[in-house]
């Protein structure tokens, strides 16, 4: 089994796979974690010194191999969907769960986080604004699942995800190397 989380940059998609992953006993990745692993520097230096192109084929190539052969949860990085074959091969190899918070809720959460570079901009909120009207056609088109993170706590949330995946007739008991895992 492969749950997939995807959704805005602060909308919870590391802090509930990583929850999800100790619940269910399955493991867990942050893709952003590996393709900094991979390139032995920050995400943010990469971006700078070699331009978005560039860091979007790494972590095309990241994804590629993650979704192939990761069993557990995986958690992504906010501009994943932003190429087809992305959101196609976490659509075919996982179930995507779509994180979807609202930019203000975004805005309220990382406010005061200095290392995010996203909102070291002039109008952070705007900034927000506008990713969210460009992803969330595209995070909808990846995901098998969209819930909505303003109102529900954490483990509240947690729970509502488990629920949808065995109600779907996944078995989140089972052990990362049972056969016939999907």
């Amino acid at each position: 089994m492969l749950i997939i989380f995807v959704g805005l940059p602060g909308s919870g998609k590391t802090t509930i796979g990583r929850q999800m992953g100790r619940r269910l006993g399955l493991p867990f990745l942050d893709s952003d974690a590996v393709i900094e692993q991979r390139l032995g520097c920050s995400i943010r230096e990469f971006f700078d010194r070699e331009g978005e192109e560039r860091f979007r084929d790494i972590e095309q190539n990241v994804l590629d191999d993650l979704s192939k052969y990761h069993h557990g949860i995986l958690s992504t990085g906010g501009g994943s969907v932003l190429r087809e074959a992305n959101r196609k091969n976490l659509h075919l190899r996982g179930r995507v769960v779509y994180l979807r918070s609202t930019p203000e809720e975004v805005f309220r959460r990382l406010k005061h986080d200095m290392q995010r570079p996203l909102l070291q901009v002039d109008d952070p909120l705007e900034k927000l604004r506008a990713l969210f009207n460009l992803r969330d056609p595209l995070y909808r088109e990846a995901s098998h699942y969209v819930f909505d993170t303003g109102r529900p706590s954490i483990n509240k949330l947690l729970h509502a995800i488990i629920e949808k995946l065995e109600l779907e007739g996944f078995d989140t008991h089972a052990s990362p190397h049972s056969p016939n895992r999907s």
